[in-house]
């Protein structure tokens, strides 16, 4: 049974959404500030967070920013309606997926579901279709393992959410070839879950951002504009 832990200063979203996720089988804590959940987190962390932007006390923002400096855990942002700055700021600092407000429950637990079996199948709790997919890949200065999770980059480790892992383990496969947004989108989510280009772009800058950080020349990760990107072993 998943542990999900849900942060919002809304009771009534705390109340419904709870009652929802206790029925499709999960465990859930919830907390009516950042604060309050960070006070917990820093005890045991739970599977997942889904996390409102717009708190007292420590807003989302903040309590993403202090998770990721220990843990890649899967995050998604409730973001307001209209606040496409939110999105891409949350997406920017790490957060996984986001889900806009007001929201079907059944499209958070879809989403909820996509992100647990995507960290399952980069742990290795769940068997790749794809053999090759479990076995250490080496591209240039690039090594990986998707069984441990783990990335590194000469020599440096690189910490890597799981959607960015995704991104990069599908683009290092076969350096050379373009791959579209619309293929990404494939990767790093499930067919019924809709993203737009905009959070594909967010993902790899970031994780572009984090390569970077263990090697200020990175530049493996090549856009190709108005087509998708690639990754070039060097």
């Amino acid at each position: 049974m998943s542990k999900i832990a849900l942060v919002d200063d809304d009771r009534n979203i705390l109340t419904s959404v709870s009652m929802t996720l206790e029925a499709e089988g999960f465990e859930v804590e919830t907390y009516n500030d950042g604060q309050a959940a960070l006070d917990a987190f820093n005890k045991k962390l739970p599977d997942m967070a889904v996390l409102d932007i717009k708190m007292p006390r420590m807003d989302g923002m903040d309590l993403l920013q202090r998770l990721r400096q220990k843990t890649q855990m899967p995050v998604i942002f409730l973001t307001s309606k209209d606040d496409e700055i939110d999105e891409v700021l949350g997406l920017r600092m790490g957060a996984d997926d986001y889900v806009k407000k007001p929201f079907s429950q059944r499209l958070l637990v879809e989403r909820i579901r996509a992100l647990l079996r995507r960290q399952e199948a980069t742990s290795g709790d769940v068997t790749s279709p794809n053999t090759g997919d479990t076995k250490v890949m080496e591209r240039g200065d690039l090594r990986m393992d998707p069984l441990r999770h783990a990335v590194s980059w000469r020599g440096t480790d690189v910490s890597l959410t799981v959607t960015e892992f995704l991104l990069l383990q599908a683009l290092a496969q076969r350096p050379g070839f373009v791959k579209s947004r619309d293929q990404l989108m494939d990767v790093a989510y499930d067919d019924q879950v809709y993203v737009d280009d905009r959070t594909i772009d967010s993902h790899i800058k970031r994780l572009r951002k984090k390569m970077r950080a263990a090697d200020p020349e990175f530049s493996a990760i090549e856009t190709l504009y108005g087509i998708g990107y690639r990754y070039n072993e060097e």
